[in-house]
């Protein structure tokens, strides 16, 4: 066999379950990520009675593990390959160092044991082998007569930590080298948190995501009033806007964004009010209306303040507020019966998809004067344990902020703790929200774990509200199909099983693009052109078969227009696999 080889593991006929092997040498080779198949990638079979979650394929060559992040379909089957015998390290940023042990603890709950000393033991082991490696530094993995090889991590800026792999390879007897990259997930630009990527010098060989590869995202730049316009829509519908978000990544972005909207609500509100000092406010710039006024509440007493123990009224919901308390005893959530109904034919249930295609002239022509929410006063539920401990996490992490979020820090905001923002932690205080929502459809927005609905507190939501007209649903985040996200995306006024049981669907379905943390076809394309020297050979992997297909031809057009030599792409399809030298291993 010639060396390097590159062997598939996961993410080579779908968009999960990320795990790939760098056979460096006969003796050694390199295993980058190990993710969790998701979807109907899970159900794809693996050999007679075999199982996804196996790891079949030998480790005795395997001399360590690079996680690119920290996202479920790259690292959910660490467990088992720790469990099969793979003693080797684990090789991760500074950032994903620290946030992997939170993630691999709860892949150990779901899929082993709820033991806290099995757990423990557990990631005492994770802990003892992780070997964080800094942004741009080369790391050696091997140095012998036969071979050296090195490894850096560059910024992919996907999520806070996320890194492709640049692996170097020396043969001094043969009197060669190899550089192979793995882009692991590639960010899109204008992401808060994050610096874009950067592509790298040059590259050999590279394996290339595909997710969004077929297709190109709306404008990042104005996601923020696209995200604005749809949830004011939503809200007319006097019910509450559930977000299905995945635990790391896109819920943090979701509260920055959110905390944009309730500061900038928020400075309107207050440049009315010094405009108009004899007046009232109206509610339609954020300031409270007679009906939502919270005037005639007394004061919390000066103790009550972020961190304590309060109780939401008519709920019985005890929750930790993240930032610091208005003074008002209740979250100014305002009745259904104190606004004006809808129009008839006017109810989410009944207006048909909203998508982003559909909301542009909304969110272009939407000005804050026009609103009928209380922003200000508008709670945020964040309900996921896991996304407030990530959360936690990524407030920890701001050295690894990009310099946009840090000023803002600076300025005395808290775009991760800010004072509407409420965290449900025990399950007993997420039934009684769930409850209490149901049964009041107050205005509220709930940001619930479980990003493609097929787990985590986002169902139980779903089971009590989807029926219902008054409540929407907003999706800004990717649904791979034989989810139950995909379902609801897909099938607005049919129906979902949801833990086997069928659930009708009535309640309005929204759905927003430009919130992608990959990179569009444009991305990836340009992390390619973007290279002193081009690839010979790209391995596309990590995505649906048509966009593997439309990658690789905007690929190869590009070769074409720029005059480069040759380049050998494969997707995975029969016919394209067999590589000069016969290696089919994609």
């Amino acid at each position: 066999m010639d060396f390097p080889h590159i062997e598939h593991h996961g993410a080579k006929d779908g968009v999960t379950g990320s795990c790939h092997q760098l056979d460096m040498n006969a003796t050694a080779s390199l295993l980058v990520d190990c993710g969790l198949f998701q979807g109907n990638d899970a159900s794809i079979p693996s050999g007679e009675g075999g199982s996804r979650l196996l790891i079949d394929f030998p480790l005795n060559t395997i001399k360590a593990l690079v996680v690119t992040h920290v996202h479920i379909d790259h690292v959910g089957r660490i467990p088992y390959l720790l469990a099969a015998g793979f003693e080797g390290p684990i090789l991760c940023t500074e950032a994903s160092a620290k946030l992997l042990p939170i993630v691999l603890e709860d892949a150990f709950k779901l899929s082993f044991s709820r033991d806290q000393q099995r757990i423990e033991r557990y990631i005492d082991i994770v802990e003892s082998r992780l070997v964080a490696l800094s942004y741009q530094h080369w790391f050696t993995l091997a140095d012998t007569d036969e071979l050296n090889a090195r490894i850096r991590l560059q910024r992919a800026g996907h999520i806070i930590g996320s890194a492709y792999v640049e692996i170097n390879l020396n043969y001094p007897q043969a009197g060669e080298s190899k550089r192979i990259v793995f882009s692991g997930d590639l960010g899109a630009p204008h992401a808060p948190f994050l610096m874009p990527p950067q592509p790298p010098e040059r590259a050999d060989i590279l394996v290339l995501e595909s997710t969004y590869g077929d297709r190109l995202h709306e404008d990042r730049q104005t996601r923020r009033q696209r995200l604005e316009a749809l949830i004011e829509q939503a809200l007319q519908d006097q019910g509450t806007v559930l977000i299905p978000a995945f635990s790391i990544g896109r819920t943090q972005e979701l509260l920055y964004e959110l905390e944009e909207i309730i500061h900038t609500r928020s400075i309107g509100a207050s440049s009315l009010a010094n405009m108009f000092p004899s007046e009232t406010v109206p509610a339609s710039v954020g300031a409270s209306s007679p009906a939502n006024s919270t005037t005639d509440r007394p004061p919390l007493p000066s103790e009550e303040r972020a961190g304590v123990r309060e109780t939401i009224p008519e709920s019985g919901i005890t929750s930790e507020r993240v930032g610091l308390r208005s003074k008002e005893t209740s979250l100014a959530i305002s009745s259904d019966a104190e606004q004006p109904p809808l129009p008839q034919g006017e109810r989410a249930g009944e207006r048909g998809q909203k998508t982003a295609q559909n909301e542009g002239p909304l969110a272009e022509n939407h000005s804050p004067y026009q609103s009928t929410t209380n922003w200000p006063k508008l709670p945020i539920i964040l309900d996921s344990p896991l996304a407030s401990r990530f959360t936690a996490a990524y407030r920890e992490l701001k050295p690894f902020w990009n310099q946009e979020a840090r000023d803002r820090v600076q300025s005395g905001r808290r775009p991760l703790a800010f004072e509407q923002l409420i965290t449900i932690d025990s399950h007993s205080d997420h039934q009684r929200i769930v409850n209490h929502l149901t049964q009041t459809a107050r205005p509220a927005i709930v940001i619930a774990g479980g990003g493609m609905c097929s787990g985590g507190r986002i169902v139980n939501y779903l089971k009590a509200m989807l029926g219902d007209k008054r409540h929407n649903v907003l999706f800004v985040g990717y649904q791979a199909k034989g989810t139950p996200g995909y379902a609801i995306q897909t099938y607005e006024g049919g129906y979902v099983n949801l833990d086997g049981e069928r659930f009708d669907i009535r309640a309005g379905i929204s759905s927003i693009g430009g919130y992608s943390a990959h990179a569009d076809q444009n991305g990836l394309v340009g992390f390619v052109t973007g290279m002193q020297r081009w690839p010979t050979e790209i391995r596309v992997v990590h995505g649906e078969q048509k966009a593997k297909e439309a990658l690789a031809e905007q690929l190869q057009a590009s070769y074409t227009q720029h005059n480069k030599p040759a380049v050998f792409i494969s997707t995975g399809r029969v016919g394209d696999m067999t590589e000069p030298g016969g290696d089919d291993a994609l």
